[in-house]
């Protein structure tokens, strides 16, 4: 069956593409990841690095996706195809795209596992079941969710049915509606749980911890970690950006919108960061790194805080809207692809897509369970793997994702025709010329340089 052009609709605003690009980038990671490395790296002097990273790698990669959907008017690989046709080139170049839809639709196979936590700590901390817990008991209430694949299955349920729901209602009804009431109520939680962080927490010490520049602490692997966390952290190779900007009407500056993303990305970071850490360090609690740190010692701390019952609901309300925002991206161009290719109505597309999720979603369920079926023993790509989910994240975080964005660079600056380009960017001719330039020639060697240290081919100190 071929493929067929479809008009998937615009968006009624740049606010309401902005707002949808930035859920699609504002992820779990987000919320403890960025903090924490930033503080770890020199505080200060790596948020100056950092922010350099995105303007010479986040924001031109971002704006030559969204140039590409924006062109081509389809899902990604069909709007690669598209841009490859009009250039007089190959349609195998189609693989950008691709890879951008794969990797996105591999990522939420696990994603849905780890927002379906967040949903489910709504209702644990709802019901008080942090209050004058220990740490021993909070721990127990972590590892016996992960310990139960029924539960997993049934909280992973529940986020891929919404998710589902949302994206079959299509752009306006279901994912631009979404996105108005869900992003600022995630900033407004957000602010507000800053606040009471604040008051109730350390928060001295947390802007010691993030803002003070230290360039002692700022190694080459520092520098490393900021370019491939501001490359990642901007929803990049995910197929969201280049579905999202298909939808993106001729008139809406692609520069301009681009930038607010970046800005509203990191800005959502740096208070995600004002808002957890005065908690942890206000109770003396260690800053560690990855999902301890938000499902662990995040709720020990709300149990022995007043207001802690409200305050901890609210967090994981702000962590559930973060997820969904960042689930209905990543779905979008496999429905998008189904409409376009098997000529399915909305629903329908998104039920396929919801329901080959959910069956991937079981890789990672019974991973975190511990099922000895899902145990695996090799090195894939220069990593050791114990299990799918291991295996599936470094695929997509260190593989896919650095490739696609590699090659996405190299489509628009080398493929794609330079007045295509120029046409939908619409820059004057001096900035159009600098960011062709960044694209062409540092942006592919500066993330090939990422993606070899990430699979370890080579490493720093």
């Amino acid at each position: 069956m071929s493929t067929i052009r479809v008009d998937h609709g615009e968006w009624s605003s740049r606010l309401a593409f902005i707002l949808a690009a930035t859920g699609s980038a504002v992820g779990l990671g987000n919320i403890w990841k960025f903090p924490y490395i930033m503080g770890e790296n020199g505080g200060g002097a790596f948020v100056i690095v950092y922010l350099l990273c995105i303007l010479a790698i986040g924001i031109p990669v971002m704006m030559a996706e969204v140039l590409i959907g924006r062109r081509g008017r389809q899902s990604p690989g069909n709007s690669v195809k598209a841009l490859a046709i009009e250039a007089g080139t190959t349609t195998k170049w189609s693989v950008v795209g691709w890879m951008g839809l794969i990797s996105g639709f591999l990522i939420l196979s696990f994603y849905a596992v780890i927002a379906g936590w967040a949903v489910s700590y709504i209702f644990k901390a709802g019901s008080g079941s942090f209050n004058g817990a220990s740490p021993e008991e909070i721990g127990n209430i972590f590892n016996s969710l992960l310990a139960d694949p029924m539960r997993l299955m049934f909280w992973t349920s529940v986020v891929l049915a919404v998710t589902g729901v949302i994206v079959g209602k299509g752009l306006k009804k279901g994912l631009e509606r979404a996105v108005s009431y869900a992003m600022p109520a995630m900033a407004i939680l957000l602010v507000v749980i800053a606040i009471y962080a604040g008051i109730n927490g350390d928060f001295a010490k947390t802007v010691h911890f993030m803002f003070n520049p230290d360039f002692s602490k700022l190694t080459f692997s520092g520098v490393l970690i900021a370019l491939g966390h501001a490359f990642f952290t901007l929803s990049l190779a995910s197929g969201a950006m280049m579905i999202y900007g298909a939808y993106l009407p001729q008139k809406t500056s692609i520069s301009q919108s681009v930038i607010a993303i970046a800005l509203a990305d990191t800005m959502i970071a740096l208070i995600a960061g004002l808002a957890i850490y005065p908690i942890v360090f206000g109770n003396g609690l260690e800053a560690s790194q990855g999902p301890g740190l938000v499902f662990v010692s995040l709720p020990i701390a709300f149990g022995q805080m007043w207001g802690g019952t409200l305050f901890g609901t609210l967090f994981f309300l702000m962590l559930g809207f973060a997820a969904f925002t960042s689930a209905i991206a990543m779905v979008e161009s496999a429905v998008a692809w189904l409409v376009e290719k098997m000529q399915f109505g909305r629903i329908k597309a998104a039920a396929t897509a919801v329901i080959a999720l959910w069956f991937i979603s079981l890789l990672t369920v019974f991973s975190f369970s511990g099922a000895e079926w899902a145990k695996l023993d090799f090195v894939f790509v220069g990593k050791h793997v114990n299990n799918y989910f291991e295996l599936i994240d470094h695929l997509t975080a260190d593989v896919l994702l650095p490739l696609g964005g590699m090659a996405t660079a190299i489509f628009v600056a080398w493929i794609m025709k330079r007045e295509s380009a120029k046409e939908e960017i619409n820059l004057s001719e001096g900035q159009f010329n600098l960011w062709y330039v960044i694209l062409r020639w540092f942006t592919p060697f500066a993330i090939l340089f990422v993606f070899l240290n990430l699979i370890g081919i080579v490493t720093f100190g």
